[in-house]
């Protein structure tokens, strides 16, 4: 269960051994389809709307009498049949909201990790600190790492202004996420993971001493 580890100019520097319990754990893929679903489904705004006929403007007379004129019975021009008409089942404003509980969650995000282990799309960097907040700088850190033109998610510990002001241009290439809000919808978006290594300890601290308290 090991990574490399790379400098900010793209140098491999050694081998890091990786906690068993968080990148080495049986991946539920049942488990990733839900929470990635709901996660989806939470994404949503749910603001399609349509008209019912009561809803629509017009239509308070009736068209023509009920009887001689040889015409089918009308009784509103808004009806779902005429042109102009109201919408039958149509959409309405609604939340799409998916409650999904904490262990859930955190099962989810461990799996997701241990799966991108396994699939060898893992690698440890460094730090992400940037001296100014240019796009140049920190496009020089992503392309002197091994990525192969994958898309890429950056877990930083601290998001900061610098590292906010200089990712913006390139957010086609690579998102960053800081570790206290990684979820496992995050991580099964993009193909490659790049851990910041104080990230690592966050998601460490998180993930597993939250883990100890179930189980006790």
């Amino acid at each position: 269960m090991k990574v490399a580890l790379y400098s900010k100019d793209g140098k491999k520097k050694k081998d890091v051994e990786l906690n068993v319990d968080l990148f080495g754990a049986r991946v539920n893929k049942r488990l990733l389809e839900l929470v990635s679903n709901a996660y989806a489904a939470n994404l949503r705004r749910g603001t399609a709307s349509t008209k019912r006929r009561a809803e629509c403007r017009g239509g308070g007379k009736k068209p023509w009498k009920q009887k001689g004129t040889g015409r089918a019975r009308a009784s509103s021009t808004r009806s779902p049949l005429w042109r102009g008409g109201g919408t039958v089942f149509g959409p309405h404003p609604r939340s799409y909201f998916v409650a999904l509980p904490n262990s859930m969650r955190r099962s989810a995000l461990i799996s997701a990790l241990s799966k991108k282990v396994k699939d060898e799309n893992v690698m440890l960097l460094e730090d992400v600190k940037l001296e100014t907040s240019k796009t140049k700088e920190f496009f020089g850190i992503v392309d002197s790492l091994p990525l192969a033109a994958k898309r890429v998610l950056c877990v930083v510990a601290d998001f900061d202004e610098n590292l906010k002001r200089a990712s913006r241009n390139i957010g086609y290439m690579i998102d960053i996420v800081q570790a206290s809000d990684l979820n496992a919808y995050h991580v099964l978006q993009r193909e490659k993971l790049v851990l910041e290594t104080g990230a690592l300890e966050i998601l460490e601290k998180r993930l597993l001493s939250s883990k100890e308290k179930v189980a006790k």
